[in-house]
């Protein structure tokens, strides 16, 4: 898989939002680690996405994907894993399979079910849209982004427009027919337990993702911080980006790896 990298320190894999390439999760990730402890990020494309290209015929064969980066990249070393939406979906399948090797787990807006008919997901709240607010929005984002986004801010909206804009498309195809063929990952609501610091954020209006399945996944994270963030939906990191930050580095906090 392609995949750009930052720095030097500890491992940090951070996986994408479907769709999404990897500039486009460290557009959400890197204000949250400035001047935190010496990681070195890598931010892959996923099969099919951004410069990687298809393959996989399934989302285990996308799980079995990043464990060859992993191995490629960083070795038998202990890494931490974060992802997004789909990307982390797979952050949690890769961890089912590799637990002692991940020193700690960042969940945001991550699917736990991911046939959009079994998730269980939230109503707006009922109030009144501010005027324009997606009126800086290209118009083909904009029903994405109505469903999207639980903070209506005109200036949030157009940043994650921006952010969704600039992202490499990849391949529609390829993905296509993972989502009709080989989605849902086949471990999918296995009783496996990781007890590595772990943190699940998510947003209160999150209609695409929603909240309330991965509060439920808590049993499977005994220790694991959840937040449920107001006026933010399924882009947490740019819709909070302030209380975005303040839970990573609480997590980074917890996961004790800067020794």
């Amino acid at each position: 898989m392609a995949s750009t990298t930052y720095g030097d320190g500890f491992p940090l894999v951070c996986l994408s939002w479907f769709g999404l390439d990897g500039d486009a999760m460290a557009a959400a990730m890197e204000p949250a680690l400035t001047d935190t402890i010496a990681l070195r990020r890598f931010y892959p494309d996923l099969p099919g996405h951004g410069r990687s290209p298809g393959g996989p015929e399934n989302s285990d064969g996308v799980v079995d994907a990043v464990l060859e980066f992993v191995d490629a990249r960083i070795g038998s070393e202990r890494f931490l894993l974060a992802g997004c939406s789909y990307g982390g979906y797979i952050a949690a399948a890769v961890t089912r399979r590799r637990p002692e090797q991940v020193a700690g787990l960042l969940l945001v807006c991550s699917g736990v079910k991911i046939g959009r008919g079994d998730r269980d997901l939230p109503e707006l709240p009922d109030r009144a849209d501010p005027d324009g607010w997606l009126s800086g929005v290209p118009a083909d984002l904009r029903d994405h982004l109505s469903l999207a986004l639980g903070n209506r801010d005109r200036e949030v909206a157009e940043r994650v427009a921006a952010v969704l804009a600039s992202s490499a498309t990849g391949d529609d195809a390829y993905q296509a027919r993972l989502q009709a063929t080989g989605y849902p990952v086949s471990d999918e609501g296995a009783d496996a337990i990781y007890s590595g610091p772990t943190s699940l954020v998510n947003g209160r209006q999150d209609r695409i993702g929603g909240y309330a399945d991965q509060f439920r996944a808590l049993p499977s994270y005994p220790y694991a911080t959840f937040s449920a963030l107001t006026d933010a939906g399924h882009y947490v990191p740019f819709e909070q980006a302030r209380v975005f930050r303040d839970l990573t580095r609480e997590w980074l906090a917890r996961c004790d790896v800067d020794r």
